[in-house]
């Protein structure tokens, strides 16, 4: 990662107040690969735990392996996904589609199989191997809607073990608006031309959120932060940390409904156990993190969801797949977000 190019984003004023208004459970696909008993058994359960109605769960039978050949992925997964919304009369509600563990998660070419699948609708040549779509739902202030934007919001429910994925959903459920922590690690050592930039929107991310009257910790020493507990957010460079330990990495402990993004390149290269490589975000989803964002390979920073919008818009009420994707500028890339699309814990209540 060599670029970030940064805005000035912060919110003139108090944090915009949303109305009561929230996505429901008929607003959301699921898609279930009947060839992994993994992704049967989370379909199932998040299906039972959200009352999802019966017609929008779609079975597609692919392979199971991470990556999947692009003509595969239009014939196994796109293909299916859009034959039934349509045969199913739901084109027209559909704004949400979460895909779960045993779905392939990045294509062969680059892209992830989630952003590929939220763009099926639009017309792009697809064909071209370095094609990436700037998001227009980047910057807003919004509820979504697909009617307008034209394309879906995808998130995963995945993990390293079948469990972690449905932990996901039982932290989204029990999530409460917690006034904290939420934990920005900065590093002097990316204090350079083309990397500072991160580590000035972790800032003004922090400001912004005391502002507000959260609790915010911005760690900006050289030491890689580790072992806190009750985080409610968390945003750091993972391995490109100078200082990074995993052990201190797995240790930070979340509250249910706490977000997190890394600057990380491949972070979501993989949902099975490795060794060596990046970190990734699959530790922290074990940690019990309820919503993160990662990457199938290199982004590049600018794909990188902004902190400060991030944040912001999460604290405002705005739902988890909402506010990941208002804090990302590309839709059609490399892109993964962990986690249920429903949760939202600082919603005003109806």
């Amino acid at each position: 990662m060599k670029y970030f190019s940064l805005r000035v984003l912060l919110v003139a004023g108090a944090l915009i107040s949303t109305a009561a208004w929230c996505a429901k459970p008929g607003n959301v696909l699921v898609i279930v690969n009947d060839n992994s008993p993994a992704s049967r058994e989370i379909g199932s359960y998040y299906v039972a735990k959200r009352k999802i109605p019966a017609k929008n769960v779609v079975h597609i039978k692919c392979q199971t392996k991470e990556i999947i050949g692009y003509v595969h992925y239009q014939e196994f997964i796109e293909k299916p996904v859009k034959d039934h919304l349509a045969k199913k009369g739901l084109r027209n509600s559909i704004d949400y589609l979460v895909l779960t563990k045993g779905v392939p998660s990045w294509i062969d070419r680059g892209w992830s199989v989630d952003s590929a699948l939220m763009c099926m609708d639009m017309m792009f040549n697809f064909e071209n191997p370095k094609l990436k779509v700037m998001n227009p739902y980047f910057g807003q202030k919004e509820h979504f809607s697909r009617a307008k934007y034209g394309f879906y919001l995808a998130t995963r429910l995945d993990g390293y073990t079948a469990k972690d994925a449905k932990a996901l959903v039982d932290r989204a459920l029990a999530a409460k608006p917690q006034k904290g922590v939420f934990l920005l690690d900065a590093t002097p050592k990316r204090n350079t031309e083309g990397y500072i930039s991160v580590n000035l929107a972790m800032s003004q991310a922090h400001d912004l959120i005391v502002k507000q009257g959260y609790i915010s910790h911005l760690d900006d020493s050289p030491e890689f932060v580790g072992g806190r507990k009750g985080l409610m957010g968390y945003f750091s460079w993972g391995s490109n940390d100078a200082a990074f330990d995993v052990n201190k990495y797995k240790s930070n402990k979340f509250h249910p409904g706490a977000i997190a993004e890394t600057a990380v390149s491949s972070s979501a290269r993989t949902f099975n156990r490795t060794t060596g490589g990046q970190s990734l975000i699959a530790d922290l989803i074990e940690a019990g993190v309820t919503g993160v964002k990662g990457y199938v390979s290199e982004p590049t920073l600018g794909a990188i969801a902004h902190p400060t919008i991030l944040f912001d818009r999460y604290l405002s009420g705005y739902n988890l797949a909402e506010s990941f994707y208002m804090a990302s500028r590309l839709i059609f890339w490399r892109d993964i977000v962990i986690g249920d699309p429903l949760c939202a814990p600082y919603a005003k209540q109806k």
